[in-house]
């Protein structure tokens, strides 16, 4: 069976929970990610020296910082091909701006299909590093975030602020 790395990240809003393959950054989870949000079937093992977390722990540090807009960390995305082509569609957010999931699924070519997005967004596995943070009701206000909603005003502002 295969290994998935992981270690513990702390940051400015709470301990973040890192997990790495062989082959990229798999998942930044929240403190209180709801369990099974981001599903595992892999073995975790304590592993602070994946060069994946080590690289995603200093641009994370870069970004809560304010001298970092992207992330070139490479992914390991796993998803269905849907949830994956949102998952890319979220990397292509300016630093900064907002969408809404009505505009992400016009992008997408499919116009009807907002909670498809929203629930593709909902299962993001890595917050921050593709910002989900930057999507809002289409009426401009904030909805769900795995991390709360505190944290994503916090990274909006962050962003603003930059």
């Amino acid at each position: 069976m295969n290994q998935l790395s992981v270690a513990t990240k702390p940051s400015p809003l709470g301990d973040l929970t890192l997990i790495a393959s062989d082959a990229g950054l798999r998942a930044i989870l929240w403190p209180d990610d709801k369990p099974g949000r981001v599903p595992f079937p892999e073995d975790l093992v304590e592993d602070g020296s994946n060069p994946y977390i080590r690289k995603a722990s200093e641009q994370l540090d870069e970004f809560f910082a304010g001298s970092r807009r992207t992330f070139d960390v490479p992914l390991d995305l796993v998803g269905t091909d849907f949830q994956i082509s949102v998952w890319r569609a979220l990397q292509q957010i300016p630093f900064g701006e907002t969408t809404s999931y009505g505009d992400m699924a016009e992008g997408l070519g499919k116009p009807t299909a907002a909670r498809a997005v929203g629930a593709a967004v909902g299962r993001n596995p890595l917050s921050i590093v593709i910002p989900c943070h930057r999507v809002v009701g289409k009426d401009g206000s904030l909805t769900g975030f795995a991390g709360g909603l505190d944290a994503k005003v916090s990274l909006l502002d962050l962003e603003t602020a930059s």
